[in-house]
Formats: C-alpha cells, structure tokens, sequence
C-alpha cells in the first residue's frame, strides 16, 4: 500500500490571517486592602488608555468585560455588597480561559502600621469598620481577601513605595509594549535584612558575606551607586565567583518562569544596611539582564526610603538613587487611595 499523500500547505491566505491576530485584550482586575494604593493603580491604568469601573456588583463582572473593546480595569473591594472572593477567583478563571482576552489580578498590599497611619493622615473610616477601630477593619478584609492575595499575578507592596514610583511600576507593567520579546517582568530590590524581606520576592539572595563598605569611613556617606564602592566590592575575592553563580541560576530558572506561565518574578538581594552590597549586586544583575533581553526594573528600597524620610535624595552620584528606571511622570502625584 502506497503512503498517504503529504497534507497539502495551507493556502497564504490563512497562514497571513493566523499572523494578523489580534493581541488578546487585556482586563486587568485590581484588589487589596483599603489604603493600600488601588485608586491611585487605576487611576494611573485610566491614564494608560484602560477603561476603568470601580467597585461594579460582582455578577456585573463578566458582562462588563463582553461589552467594550478597550482595555479594562477593574476596580474590586471587600465592601462591595456580597462580596465572596470564591466568586471573584470563578469568574476570574472563566475570564482566563478565554484565549481572546489577557486576564490578569493585582493585589496592593502594605503593612498594619502603615496603613493605620495613612487611615489618620486622612482621617477616614475604614469601610469595614465604620463605626470601631481601624485596625479591626484591616483585619477583617485581610481575612476576606487573603485566597484573592494568594491567586494575585501582581503582589505591590506600597508600604515603601512612593506615589510617583507606583505609578511608574504600573505604567511600566501595563503601558503600551510593555510584553517584550520575552514576556516576562522581572523586578529587581535591594533591601536591608533588619528592615524585613521584601513580600514580594520570588527569590532572595544574601549578600552579607560580602566585605563591607560600611567600616571604611571614605565609603560609609556613599552608596552602591558610587564608583568607589563598586570598585571596593568587587576586590572582595568571592563577589566574581558569586555574580556568576547567581547569573548562571537566573539563566536556568527565568526561562522555565516564561514556560510555567509566570508574568512577574520579583528577585531580592540583600545587605545589612540596603545601601552598599545589595545596592551594586542589584545592578550589575539588572545590567546582565538587560543584556540577555529581560525587561527589567530596579528598586533600592532603603535609599527610597531614606527619600522618604529625609525628604531629600540619598547621596546620588551619576545615576538615580533608588528606582533607576522609574522616569516617567505626567502629572502630579496622587496620593496612595
């Protein structure tokens, strides 16, 4: 018996139709807790062209995405009337499985203290204990949004982040073009181990056993940013052994992210202080992967935070203390909502 006869090609026609596809259109749904940032998350997806709708009945939510054409965000509160975060997370995987949309969870999160805090700057009430304590809200809709946190894409931890630098990590993750070849977001933090690990990280790397800045009265006022701590980190007869090591995993574990479906991986390198040896791993990490096409961004959370607190910039030499990618901004900065 003679083989079958070779299928034949596909006419052009249909091979030029599959290339013209549209992009699936993107909804992006936006959670977490009161005053941790979720008016000023999509406020700024407003500005990027997004549709927004805040805070709509949650049988509203599938509908709401049939309708428009735009990219949407969403806007989901534990004060929503019957709110139940199982009914978010099954209209969430419907939405999913539709290979015309992208559909992604953001979660804003930011510690007790820190949002105890910003309820009494303002002086507002918290809508889940409007007649009690703050505090008893903020544990109240943690309780009720925790399987939403857990299910998150994006976790953003506002509790270090500055209004202008949230708004620039969203226009960054959510702005036109923002795929790249890769598809892959990765974030970059250095930060101090006594001030607490980053929630957000993926993966942690110690970069104590480095020797350090801090002991040489010339390079204490400096930072990682600085030439002359570069140069006096990189003479420690370990720290090339350890970069290529770190490089090496990285060049291992990224790819296998991409093929799991992951969107975001956050990695974090840490010092006792945040301000010298994580500072430097930071970028020359963020340097080699930018050389390998990963969309990379970069946040020195203890020299923002000295910002923050200083209300002045931390030293900087050429280059940008803190969010070094983090440039673009519109208008004036709102405050987190």
């Amino acid at each position: 018996m003679s083989p079958p006869a070779a299928s034949p090609p596909p006419p052009l026609a249909s091979l030029a139709a599959a290339g013209d596809r549209p992009a699936p259109r993107r909804v992006v749904l936006v959670s977490g807790l009161s005053g941790a940032g979720k008016s000023s998350i999509l406020h700024t997806l407003e500005d990027l062209g997004y549709e927004v709708v805040d805070n709509p009945p949650l049988p509203m939510l599938a509908d709401l995405v049939a309708r428009g054409e735009r990219p949407l965000a969403i806007g989901v509160h534990a004060r929503t009337s019957g709110f139940r975060a199982a009914s978010v997370l099954r209209v969430l995987a419907i939405l999913q499985r539709n290979p015309a949309l992208r559909v992604e969870l953001v979660f804003a999160t930011a510690e007790e203290a820190v949002l105890l805090r910003r309820y009494t700057e303002t002086r507002r009430r918290h809508p889940l204990a409007p007649q009690g304590r703050v505090s008893d809200g903020i544990a109240a809709e943690t309780a009720l949004l925790a399987p939403l946190r857990a299910r998150a894409d994006l976790l953003i931890d506002t509790s270090d982040l500055p209004p202008g630098a949230l708004r620039a990590l969203i226009e960054e993750r959510f702005g036109a073009g923002i795929e790249g070849e890769r598809g892959l977001v990765i974030s970059l933090i250095s930060f101090a181990y006594p001030a607490g690990l980053p929630r957000e990280a993926d993966l942690v790397f110690d970069a104590r056993f480095l020797r350090n800045p801090h002991y040489d009265p010339a390079l204490r006022p400096l930072t990682g940013l600085d030439p002359a701590v570069r140069a006096y980190i990189e003479a420690d007869p370990d720290h090339a052994t350890f970069l290529q090591q770190v490089n090496a995993m990285l060049a291992l574990l990224l790819p296998r992210f991409v093929a799991e479906g992951k969107k975001y991986a956050t990695i974090a390198v840490g010092c006792t202080g945040g301000r010298h040896r994580s500072v430097h791993l930071i970028e020359r990490l963020a340097a080699y992967l930018g050389e390998q096409g990963w969309r990379v961004t970069r946040t020195h959370r203890e020299l923002v935070r000295s910002e923050t607190n200083d209300g002045q910039t931390t030293r900087p030499p050429a280059g940008k203390a803190g969010r070094a990618d983090f440039s673009r901004r519109r208008r004036p900065e709102r405050d987190h909502g």
